[in-house]
């Protein structure tokens, strides 16, 4: 039965909890009961307690100029090997996730043979050790969604272990982007919200989706799953998650001001 007009029964508010409204991602740490939360107008990754409630500071703040972070749009956690995950443009970087202040990431993955152009979405595969990010084909006007896939221990200037080429997503800008990501290690899946590129109402030359690929697709394929359309009533998907328990893909779209609630049992 859906729930509406509902209360909330927690939230986390006010100027101590150092939040902007540009909050982009949200992540739960299960096993240590955390709550991760990025503010790219401060360029930091903020950690609150699984139950923090009101105007609560956050534990941690990761933040300043050896961080080496540019934006913090999007933030993934690894609660198995204790390390956090930040796409931050050309790079990865990666820190413990117990850290604190301005500190140094422990590894970066950067380079030209990495192809990371603009990251700025990347999940965590803590069972298969697989990160996967945004990337680009190689060609500078090719504006066609690329996944690239690296070992989760990767450092420096490597080349990723595997590539996916997804459909074009419009005309190449500098908001040429893909949405959240999540993976879901069970099944070796990837979950990605494609919204393209265009800001506007207008239609882009392509239906913007959720696509579902697996961890050991390669080079140009479709995804194994594709929801979108008229039907779907997805607009500008932006954020994804999904509900093991009932067999659920949770949509959040950016145009709508909604979150939207599928059945999907195939996924899991």
């Amino acid at each position: 039965m859906a729930k509406e007009n509902i209360k909330p029964t927690r939230m986390i508010a006010g100027q101590i909890t150092r939040l902007s409204r540009g909050a982009h991602d949200i992540r739960h740490d299960p096993i240590h009961d955390e709550i991760w939360i990025t503010n790219p107008h401060a360029s930091a990754v903020l950690t609150f307690r699984g139950t923090a409630n009101g105007a609560e500071a956050p534990i941690r703040i990761v933040q300043g100029a050896k961080t080496r972070i540019e934006g913090a749009d999007r933030v993934d956690v690894d609660p198995v090997h204790n390390e956090t995950f930040i796409p931050n443009g050309n790079e990865i970087l990666v820190f413990p996730r117990e850290a604190q202040g301005d500190v140094p990431p422990i590894r970066v993955i950067e380079g030209p043979d990495t192809q990371l152009e603009g990251s700025r979405a990347l999940a965590v595969d803590p069972v298969h050790n697989l990160i996967v990010t945004q990337g680009y084909t190689g060609e500078r006007s090719d504006t066609r969604m690329t996944l690239l896939i690296f070992n989760r221990t990767d450092s420096g200037n490597v080349k990723p272990r595997g590539v996916i080429i997804g459909p074009k997503i419009g005309e190449r800008t500098s908001y040429q982007l893909l949405g959240q990501m999540q993976v879901y290690p069970p099944k070796g899946w990837i979950i990605i919200t494609v919204p393209g590129v265009n800001w506007s109402w207008e239609d882009t030359d392509f239906t913007p989706f959720v696509g579902i690929w697996s961890i050991n697709d390669r080079g140009e394929v479709p995804p194994r799953w594709k929801l979108g359309g008229p039907k779907s009533t997805l607009i500008r998907p932006r954020g994804v998650v999904l509900e093991p328990k009932n067999k659920e893909l949770i949509v959040a779209d950016m145009f709508q001001n909604a979150v939207l609630t599928y059945y999907f049992p195939e996924l899991f």
